[in-house]
């Protein structure tokens, strides 16, 4: 039994299910489609795979070192959680105004269930987590922690990187099934406007923190 393995796949779990910018788009996403959140959880775990593959390729330590690139990332991940959350609030506000005419419509992204809104859950949590500046770091300090010595690194590296990514993926599609499982209930017009409003606040902070906030180092 490889007992490195098993502390990994552990820590890497923790690591996954802990809430942050890709949780709440999930949750987002999935208040309107089981499949929107479904392909949220898709697209989370294709921008998993860029970091993994960052840091297997060791270009994670490049852009670690470089203070510039660095901060540029962060920035384009914070504009862009930024702009989520602000999309998410302007839409509580819009529906608000046309309760009158349509009373019993819950929020979620416009056209969630057609083939466009599809691509567009799918393109908003590959861009969340691939966009994540402290993915790098993470990635770069927990990989080689758990490479056994004496063993070749690429492989094992390969190993744990994919582990992470079917982690991520499982998790981030177990999250938007239960959320459409307790469809009933979160789809309930005050519900809805109420959980998506907290969305909207928690990634508009998140956007804030990351686009003023120090370089995360």
């Amino acid at each position: 039994m490889d007992a490195q393995l098993i502390a990994f796949t552990g820590v890497a779990a923790g690591m996954v299910a802990l809430p942050g910018a890709d949780f709440t788009v999930v949750v987002r996403n999935a208040l309107a489609s089981r499949t929107a959140g479904l392909a949220t959880a898709l697209g989370v775990a294709g921008g998993l795979l860029v970091h993994t593959a960052l840091a297997v390729a060791g270009l994670a330590a490049v852009l670690v070192t470089m203070p510039v690139l660095f901060r540029t990332v962060q920035l384009l991940g914070g504009a862009y959680v930024l702009y989520l959350g602000i999309s998410a609030l302007y839409a509580i506000r819009r529906r608000v105004s046309e309760e009158g005419r349509a009373p019993d419509r819950a929020p979620g992204p416009a056209g969630a269930k057609g083939p466009e809104g599809l691509g567009r859950a799918l393109r908003q949590g590959f861009l969340t987590n691939a966009l994540n500046p402290k993915a790098p770091v993470l990635f770069l300090s927990l990989l080689p922690q758990f490479v056994p010595d004496g063993q070749p690194p690429l492989p094992r590296t390969l190993l744990l990187a994919a582990l992470v990514v079917a982690l991520a993926l499982v998790w981030f599609s177990a999250l938007a099934l239960l959320v459409d499982r307790l469809g009933r209930w979160l789809r309930r017009p005050r519900t809805a406007r109420a959980i998506e409003g907290g969305s909207g606040v928690a990634l508009t902070g998140l956007g804030l923190a990351l686009v003023t906030g120090p370089l995360l180092r």
